[in-house]
């Protein structure tokens, strides 16, 4: 049984993509270019997991006064101090740091005992502490897991395609990438390992995205041998557009699902994710393609006469 809705994707368009080209760069530098200030100047939200510190979960039965708890967490000279409503109003969450060279656990006893003094039967289902060498461990092993991923796709776009269609790839990875990290620093989201995983699965939709987009270019290069190569860049995201919209769409059905319902834990990974759909599903159509114009690979006719050439040298 196909589904109903399918008829409404379009099968045989012919948009042309590449007319588009010169706004669509304007506009990525201009978003690169304010992502990368943001991070410089509003910086990203780190986490427990790469700062350190103590996260304390509290649940009352009652709405919690925000306000009154950071009152008096604030006046217990704890560094880093943060509270926020946690998925209801009867739950908050409070984040700090213990002052130098306190003990961690003893710090946690003190916070909840001021926390009782104000919201009696308040209960702590979480309690989580991340010491300083823990978080530059995990920082560093983060940070190394995003570097061998990216390494690895550009060499398999390397090997698998030309060489300017792997600095296309390159180029669309890294606008995705800062992208995405510009979101997270207006945000003000949580940069964790959650983080990591977020931003390891946009490195693998992105590349695929360009991976089918790149198959088709190359194919059509063949068959197409006379045909100008922004036609071709046109009739290949043309031909791939259908797969395109159907995956994107899938995807973010089943994320807005999970950002709906899957509770504060999946949030962020989750809101990251329908960012980095767009923006992997953007870059695959106006940005790794058009980098071809920049830098157009040689085709059959080109190749010829080059080995020719070579041939005739002495």
């Amino acid at each position: 049984m196909k589904w109903p809705f399918i008829k409404l994707i379009p099968k045989n368009t012919k948009f042309g993509f590449v007319r588009f080209s010169i706004p669509a760069a304007i506009v990525s530098v201009v978003l690169c270019i304010a992502s990368l200030v943001s991070c410089f100047t509003l910086g990203l939200n780190f986490g427990i997991d790469f700062k350190g510190g103590t996260v304390v979960e509290a649940v009352w039965d009652k709405p919690i006064n925000l306000a009154q708890v950071r009152e008096r967490v604030g006046n217990m000279n704890l560094r880093d101090v943060g509270v926020q409503d946690f998925q209801e109003p009867n739950q908050a969450m409070i984040r700090f740091l213990p002052p130098e060279g306190a003990d961690a656990s003893a710090t946690v006893d003190s916070v909840k005992a001021e926390l009782r003094a104000i919201m009696p039967g308040v209960k702590f289902p979480r309690v989580e502490v991340v010491g300083p060498k823990v978080s530059e461990e995990l920082g560093t092993n983060g940070a190394l897991a995003l570097g061998i991923a990216i390494i690895l796709v550009v060499l398999y776009i390397w090997t698998r395609f030309e060489l300017q269609m792997g600095f296309g790839s390159i180029v669309a990875l890294a606008h995705d990438i800062i992208l995405t990290l510009g979101f997270m620093s207006i945000t003000q989201l949580d940069f964790s390992l959650t983080t990591i995983a977020a931003l390891l699965t946009i490195i693998g939709y992105s590349m695929n995205d360009t991976v089918v987009v790149f198959d088709r270019m190359r194919e059509n290069m063949r068959k197409y041998k006379k045909m100008s190569l922004g036609d071709i860049i046109d009739l290949s995201t043309n031909e791939t557009l259908s797969r395109t919209i159907i995956t994107a769409l899938t995807t973010f059905l089943a994320l807005l699902g999970l950002t709906v319902v899957g509770g504060e834990t999946m949030q962020v990974f989750t809101v990251i994710m329908l960012f980095g759909v767009f923006i992997g599903t953007y870059s695959s159509i106006y940005v790794a393609a058009p980098v071809l114009i920049l830098w157009p690979p040689k085709r059959g006719a080109e190749k010829a006469a080059a080995r020719t050439e070579a041939d005739a040298r002495p």
